[in-house]
């Protein structure tokens, strides 16, 4: 759940921080006032594209924050690969939750850099998006709308058939069932291609096992090829050095020890000297030290030519083999090494005794079959769930202005036969929901829908029959009201607050009829601040949230019968008294 929006310099917002509740929370205000940037700054921190455009103007960077609350329930982790929950990621990350709470947090700087966070730790775009999408459905005209994602299809099938679990342990037997046909179909290939195989995979190890190859020495070689081949202009510098401490003609080291004498005298006279004379003793100790070095690094520097020479050689021996092995020349010799590894695993694959091959034949035909009849019991069981999610969907959008619609869930198999059917890592169903808008209209893909406000009520009704089994628990809702009115925005209303009963729901709606039903309700303004438009944020309650409703109703938040007809219907259809003079508890700017 949602509970802390905290916004800096984004969009037309300075400075807003925003606590949430649980249940329907409707954002309400002028068109134009700046409810889509509420939106927009918290698609942003979910992992949302972010533009230079999002920062107020003269910010140099804009900053979105967003404190959630997990369930208990998502503590446990399965042991899938894919992660299905929030707490799943998380564990799969190594991030803790802090009190069962995370925070995300992300920037983007006018020179264009970006940065994201999860409970502090930094992540990439990609994965704030990945996580995110456990927290947080956001639908209408922005990101994250999973219905125009086929793919999705799938998971809302399963989810209302009951059978997530089941599909995650085909996933496992599926991936095992590849991986025991892709060292199978390597075993068994043609016998002379098998044997050339071998051939070219035995030449690689052995030409670079003769090698003896060790991590990193073409580093250290390197480095020792550059100072052997710059021997003189080397031993140069180190006698101009040593020179320099000590020379016939008084080097440091004897203007040192002239120092010391006279600072030594100098002492005698004026203890406040005293320091001065331990800092040239000091430096006449490390400089001495120094110039010892030296002398020893001198004496031993010696030009090998025959080193030189055996350097060089084995510098392009490792050359030649990166050259074959590895992805460039300029690639570390560990790519060599690995490869090598590589092609004796491969090899010893490749030269499995027969009973080896026989057994892992064995074992693909017992999978094959299990991968099979898990298949058609999962197919099953989604084409007898597809039809009755269809009325439930279309029952639903009756209800929400859309009695005419009409509803389908297409469970297609893929091509094959019943002796060796095609499968999929999710089964062998391709899935996708068809709809027509219109009598008489053929159904088309759900995914060709343009108005926001039709794909808002799909996903409301999918959203409320599957309310039971969603692991989201925020679901946004903007343009939800586009085009309706009268009892079809009375009935959205309705179902908001229902769903709202086991989601969090936050909806953006210009509707009086859809804003009573909201346990909460922010209002967003525009106005002057310093010379500049800025948008200002307010949860409304009281005669505050009577007047909004007022204004929502007629454009006249002041006018009698205006609040009256507000105080009617918040009294009829919000949990909360019309009228109660609390007062607000939040105000932002």
């Amino acid at each position: 759940m949602l509970e802390q929006l905290t916004i800096r310099d984004f969009a037309l917002i300075d400075s807003a921080t925003i606590e949430f509740s649980e249940g329907f929370t409707v954002l309400s205000g002028e068109t134009g006032a700046g409810k889509s940037i509420l939106i927009g700054a918290l698609t942003f921190v979910l992992g949302g594209k972010g533009g230079v455009d999002q920062i107020r103007t003269g910010a140099e960077e804009a900053v979105v924050t967003a404190s959630f609350l997990l369930e208990p329930s998502a503590v446990s982790v399965s042991d899938d690969e894919e992660p299905r929950s929030a707490a799943e990621w998380l564990s799969a990350h190594g991030i803790e939750p802090e009190d069962g709470r995370i925070l995300l947090r992300r920037f983007i700087r006018s020179n264009g850099r970006t940065g994201a966070w999860i409970q502090g730790t930094p992540v990439t775009r990609t994965d704030m998006e990945s996580f995110s999408a456990f927290l947080v459905d956001i639908h209408g005209q922005h990101e994250h709308q999973s219905l125009m994602r086929i793919p999705e299809h799938r998971r809302f099938l399963d989810s209302w058939a009951g059978i997530t679990d089941e599909v995650a342990a085909f996933t496992r037997l599926y991936a095992e069932l590849v991986e025991k046909r892709d060292k199978l179909g390597l075993i068994t290939s043609s016998e002379a291609e098998r044997s050339r195989r071998m051939d070219i995979l035995s030449f690689s190890v052995n030409e670079i096992s003769e090698a003896k190859l060790q991590s990193g020495e073409d580093r250290d070689l390197e480095e020792e090829e550059t100072r052997l081949s710059s021997f003189e202009k080397l031993y140069s510098d180190i006698e101009e050095i040593t020179g320099v401490f000590e020379n016939d003609s008084g080097g440091i080291i004897q203007l040192l020890k002239k120092l010391r004498t006279a600072a030594g005298h100098a002492v005698q006279f004026d203890k406040a000297v005293a320091p001065l004379d331990s800092r040239i003793e000091n430096a006449f100790y490390e400089l001495s030290d120094i110039a010892e070095e030296f002398r020893s690094y001198s004496h031993g520097l010696v030009f090998d030519p025959d080193r030189l020479t055996s350097v060089q050689d084995r510098l392009a021996l490792l050359y030649k083999l990166k050259k074959k092995y590895a992805a460039s020349v300029s690639a570390p010799i560990s790519e060599v090494i690995d490869f090598c590894e590589k092609s004796q695993k491969e090899l010893a694959d490749l030269g499995s005794s027969a009973a080896d091959r026989t057994e892992l034949a064995a074992q693909c035909e017992a999978l094959s079959r299990q991968v099979y009849t898990a298949a058609k019991s999962i197919s099953a069981k989604r084409k007898a769930a597809a039809g009755e999610m269809a009325t439930g969907v279309e029952g639903v959008l009756a209800k929400l202005g859309m009695p005419d619609t009409k509803f389908a869930v297409t469970v297609t198999e893929k091509p094959g036969t019943d002796a060796e059917q095609k499968c999929g890592p999710y089964g062998m169903d391709d899935i996708e929901f068809l709809i027509s808008a219109n009598p008489g209209s053929p159904l088309q893909p759900l995914a060709k829908i343009a108005s926001g406000g039709e794909l808002s009520r799909v996903m409301l009704a999918l959203k409320t029959i599957l309310a039971e089994n969603d692991t989201v628990d925020t679901l946004v809702f903007d343009e939800i009201d586009t085009g309706i009115g009268g009892e079809v925005a009375v009935a959205v209303g309705s179902h908001m607050k229902n769903l709202a009963r086991k989601k969090q729901i936050l909806c953006i709606t210009h509707l009086a009829s859809i804003a009573v039903y909201a346990d909460n309700q922010i209002k967003v303004e525009k106005g002057i601040k310093e010379n500049s438009m800025r948008t200002a944020v307010a949860a409304v309650t009281g005669e505050k949230r009577v007047a909004e409703i007022a204004r929502m109703l007629s454009g006249d938040p002041a006018g009698a019968e205006s609040l009256e007809h507000a105080r009617v219907m918040l009294q009829k259809f919000s949990n909360q008294p019309a009228g109660n003079a609390a007062p607000d508890n939040l105000v932002f700017s």
